[in-house]
């Protein structure tokens, strides 16, 4: 699910060698001896296992699903970025360095009450919305295959496949009802690593990166000098729920506002190939514009590069919530037959000399022998650093934000209404793929609203449905009814588990009308996304977006921001 740090001289500088080679690498003569020893050892027990399986076992073995199974398995001892792809995974890899896929270029989904998959967003600028496709298309066959009743991960998988094939897709079309075919070529698929960017009031610009793919740092460049030439007096750029991806890609960025030959971000591993220094290497853009970087807990990898980078130089306030707290470097390298691995080489860290890991996989390997198993560095543990203006900051946890701000949570209702693959109804998706077959054109994306009409139909709508929620605490009331009979204290305590059930019971009538601004806006921007595609979406939900308020008022705020990167006394 996370983007992981790539380096693109990965393979140059970690050349494939036979492991032979790679063990007599001079790490001290006695206590590497012993090392090969117990390589070999444990090598010949593995050797002799597997032999003894694919002879004795009473089934006959699988070799490849087998030995991927057991190299995963090895590899779960060690942290959750070291990988392994077999030849057939090889082009998920891919899509994993560059951002790119061979596909139609459209987000599907499970609904549930269907049973079947569904067509949820076209890309825009892709096949899919070029030939027609729309929100709430069911799925029915791609070629002479049927996709009726299977899963997403069935569906998708067959969607995808070589660029330049063509393929004949059949759907139904909830508004009509008809049956329809569409004939779609597939082609490179790479996702917008920036999928808006713009001005706001005030001369404040915006930039949204959601990835850091081969090629976003001359994006995300090109989109700053545009703003500056439309008048932005100050930059908010957003990084949050971004995974990372390439490191360079990141140093680049930082690039932008910090002038040549500085220090963002030092790689450090066990062998020399794995030590690098990143500085930057262009000119600025702009080296004094205010800048707010908003960040939240699934910022990741090169994104907390940047932002941690940014803060260390005191270029940058950075707001939000902590990042995740990933410090950890990977690199693909090829196996034999077409198959790769990606293997975490190094930590980096960025310019206060600080390491932002959060979790230290190894030291509760050590200590629990339970494979996999972490431990996040407790805040008590970290250690002080200073940014180049003296600022303190520290190491371990992620990035911590120079103005912490959390952004309203969502509601229960307003997530199980807009859930899938649950038990869920469906029916604040079923409203919008009707409501968008009744509305093919609506008002732009910073103005749309949904009217009172629109909005009492949908309440109805939900009423209608018998939607209930939070199915979570109903079972485990269940399983609490079912122990205390068991357990033969129910009967005495009915009252309680009485009033107990009646206070789980949502009051769904009123719990709309609470929540109906959260709701509502879900709705819109779905909406809004359907007509005007990922970008337009961004753009509306700005409107309400209080780390977004908060942004343009300190940078609104000169001499608050100023004091924000002043040292404590």
């Amino acid at each position: 699910m996370m983007k992981r740090i790539w380096t693109k001289a990965a393979r140059r500088l970690f050349p494939v060698v036979p492991l032979c080679l790679m063990m007599l690498l001079p790490l001290g003569a006695s206590c590497q001896s012993n090392h090969l020893l117990e390589v070999g050892k444990q090598m010949d027990i593995f050797n002799s296992l597997y032999s003894n399986l694919d002879l004795f076992y009473v089934d006959t073995l699988a070799p490849a699903p087998t030995m991927t199974a057991a190299i995963r398995g090895m590899l779960r001892s060690l942290d959750p970025y070291t990988e392994y792809y077999p030849e057939e995974d090889s082009k998920k890899l891919e899509m994993m360095l560059t951002g790119k896929y061979a596909g139609i270029g459209a987000l599907v989904k499970y609904h549930s009450k269907l049973k079947n998959v569904v067509v949820d967003e076209p890309y825009e600028g892709m096949p899919a919305a070029e030939v027609g496709l729309k929100k709430g298309d069911v799925i029915l066959s791609i070629d002479d295959s049927t996709m009726i009743g299977k899963p997403v991960n069935y569906v998708s998988s067959r969607l995808r496949g070589d660029p330049g094939t063509t393929f004949v897709l059949k759907v139904r079309r909830p508004s009509t009802g008809k049956e329809m075919l569409f004939k779609i070529t597939r082609r490179n698929i790479k996702l917008p690593e920036l999928p808006y960017y713009g001005m706001r009031a005030d001369s404040i610009g915006y930039i949204n990166l959601n990835q850091f793919t081969e090629g976003c740092a001359k994006e995300v460049r090109r989109a700053f000098i545009e703003l500056k030439k439309q008048g932005a007096k100050g930059l908010v750029f957003d990084l949050r729920s971004n995974g990372g991806g390439s490191e360079m890609e990141a140093v680049d960025i930082v690039n932008i506002w910090v002038p040549q030959e500085q220090v963002v971000v030092e790689n450090r591993g066990k062998v020399r190939q794995a030590n690098r220094t990143y500085k930057t290497r262009l000119e600025p853009v702009d080296t004094v514009m205010p800048l707010v970087v908003l960040v939240n807990g699934e910022t990741a990898s090169a994104s907390e590069i940047t932002s941690g980078a940014l803060q260390d130089l005191d270029r940058a306030v950075v707001l939000g919530t902590r990042t995740y707290g990933k410090g950890l470097v990977q690199v693909p390298l090829d196996l034999p037959y077409n198959a790769n691995v990606k293997i975490t080489t190094s930590h980096y860290y960025i310019p206060s000399g600080r390491c932002i890991q959060a979790i230290n996989y190894k030291k509760r390997r050590e200590e629990s022998g339970e494979a996999g198993y972490s431990d996040r560095v407790p805040d008590s543990l970290t250690n002080v650093f200073h940014t180049r203006g003296g600022r303190e900051v520290r190491d371990g946890g992620g990035i911590k934000p120079d103005v912490e701000l959390r952004n309203d949570t969502m509601a229960n209702i307003t997530y199980y209404l807009s859930a899938s693959g649950m038990d869920s109804t469906e029916v604040m998706f079923d409203y919008e793929v009707d409501y968008l077959a009744r509305h093919p054109q609506i008002a732009p994306a910073r103005e749309f609203h949904l009217t009172e009409q629109d909005w009492q139909e949908f309440r109805q709508r939900v009423i209608d449905s018998g939607f209930t929620y939070d199915p979570v605490s109903k079972k485990q009331f269940a399983e609490l009814v079912k122990t205390a009979k068991f357990e033969g204290y129910y009967d005495e305590a009915r009252e309680a588990f009485d009033a107990l059930e009646q206070k789980l019971r949502h009051d769904v009538a009123h719990d709309l009308d609470k929540h109906r601004e959260a709701i509502q806006q879900t709705i819109e921007l779905d909406i809004i996304a359907a007509h005007y595609y990922q970008g337009g979406s961004i753009e509306a939900g700005l409107a309400t977006d209080k780390q977004m308020r908060e942004a343009v008022r300190l940078l609104k705020s000169p001499d608050e921001y100023r004091n924000i990167l002043k040292p404590s006394k």
